[in-house]
């Protein structure tokens, strides 16, 4: 029995998982606006008629989120705050036939390639002709900017093709009218995202054309910055580093996940390179693109690894001195390559590796961070929290990097605007600074 009134087609995305997912969310809401639902993103109002749950299935913790909160959604059906319960996204994709079992109370369960059979279900139209529109959950300054879909890399431990299928580069053309219609609703920054955004064009023009449609990106009025996620250092595309260092709107920011660097660990996770080539590709963006900030991400306690393998990992992330670095503890995942291979890293060990990489990295930032002091950077502005305007460098993504805090109670900022700060303190991941006058 319903305890209150619901808004008749008003749809509640709740989105969970990485910038893709969230990039597809904001599709799915301008489909659903332009068929004239009342939408809205991550409500905390329990009055949707309808719930769309957009999941992620990438790893355990993920996966866990994600049941997590369908069964939330299910309860508030049950309880009759809401009527309708969908969910989308990659944990769909990945388990549908035994999620339809274990929670029957689930409307329709979706891939990650179903949007149109979606909005059928919903009784909406796709509408063709909104190439790329969509309904921003960012700041309108910013926006998640996808190229391709899915990936054709056999890396052992990844579930990522079986969720989200082979690559498929978005074409060119598309992708211009895409940045030109942000530029006018005053987005600023376009962070490219991809699976594998080094892979761009392969299937379309049978070439590697990440550098040409950086240029073109370039080239649309408005768009001050664009920053590359998600490159792959296999067959990295050199070109991309010239166009990065000529062009003034590309920022001097590569973020490239190396997953590890012991040969052993390399070559079992089928990364198709070795510890020298690695080596030798981030001196090479260094010395081609003076200044860049390189960030990257690691695995521990793959299947296998060892305490030499590990301890060489430490050695090279103290080495390497990357501006920015995360990591994952190893996740087994069903029907990967590397399921085959036995789990023989405890949790708890897993867990000590991990940390033991970012007490060495937090040295690094703190380092860096200190070199900074004295100097100017323009900084683009994101929010406000408490008594600081919070923004960021070039060299600095959202939500993932480093960010700079200007006392809002000395200066005043506009959301969404530039400023140059010159930096007067230095913590591990932040700067402190005051705006120079213009």
């Amino acid at each position: 029995m319903k305890t209150k009134t619901l808004k008749k087609n008003k749809v509640n995305v709740v989105t969970l998982g990485c910038s893709k997912n969230l990039y597809d969310s904001e599709v799915l809401m301008g489909q659903l606006k332009a068929n004239k639902f009342d939408v809205v993103h991550e409500s905390s109002e329990d009055d949707s008629e309808i719930v769309i749950i957009n999941t992620c299935g990438f790893i355990d913790n993920a996966k866990q989120e994600s049941i997590d909160t369908i069964l939330r959604y299910v309860e508030a059906k049950e309880d009759g705050l809401v009527s309708k319960v969908y969910v989308t996204g990659c944990l769909s994709e990945r388990y549908k036939p035994e999620l339809e079992k274990e929670i029957p109370e689930v409307d329709a369960w979706f891939g990650t390639r179903e949007l149109p059979r979606m909005l059928k279900t919903l009784k909406a139209d796709y509408k063709h002709e909104l190439v790329g529109e969509r309904l921003l959950t960012t700041p309108n300054h910013f926006a998640y900017f996808k190229i391709s879909e899915g990936c054709d890399r056999p890396c052992s431990f990844c579930a990522i093709p079986l969720m989200r299928g082979g690559h498929v580069s978005i074409p060119m053309e598309d992708l211009v009218i895409q940045a030109k219609n942000l530029a006018r609703q005053g987005t600023k920054e376009l962070l490219l995202i991809a699976q594998d955004s080094t892979y761009y064009g392969l299937d379309l023009y049978k070439e590697r054309n990440l550098s040409e449609l950086l240029n073109r990106l370039a080239d649309v009025d408005g768009i001050d910055w664009i920053r590359l996620h998600y490159a792959f250092p296999s067959g990295f595309p050199l070109d991309v580093l010239r166009t990065m260092r000529e062009r003034e709107n590309i920022c001097n920011y590569i973020d490239m996940p190396l997953q590890h660097i012991s040969d052993s660990m390399l070559k079992s996770m089928r990364r198709g390179t070795t510890k020298q080539k690695t080596i030798d590709l981030v001196n090479q963006f260094r010395d081609e693109v003076p200044g860049i900030a390189i960030r990257t991400t690691l695995i521990a306690g793959y299947p296998g690894e060892t305490e030499k393998d590990h301890e060489e990992m430490l050695q090279w992330v103290s080495d390497s001195k990357f501006d920015r670095l995360g990591i994952f503890t190893y996740s087994h995942e069903e029907n990967t390559h590397a399921y085959k291979l036995n789990d023989d890293v405890p949790q708890e060990v897993k867990q000590e590796r991990a940390e033991a990489v970012m007490d060495i990295q937090q040295g690094i930032s703190a380092s860096l961070n200190q070199k900074k002091i004295g100097k100017t950077f323009k900084v683009l502005f994101d929010r406000k929290e408490g008594d600081y305007f919070i923004g960021r460098t070039e060299f600095d993504s959202p939500e993932v990097d480093n960010e700079v805090l200007v006392n809002a109670q000395q200066q005043y900022l506009r959301i969404g605007d530039f400023a140059y700060v010159n930096i007067e303190r230095a913590e591990e991941f932040d700067l402190y600074g005051s705006v120079v006058p213009d």
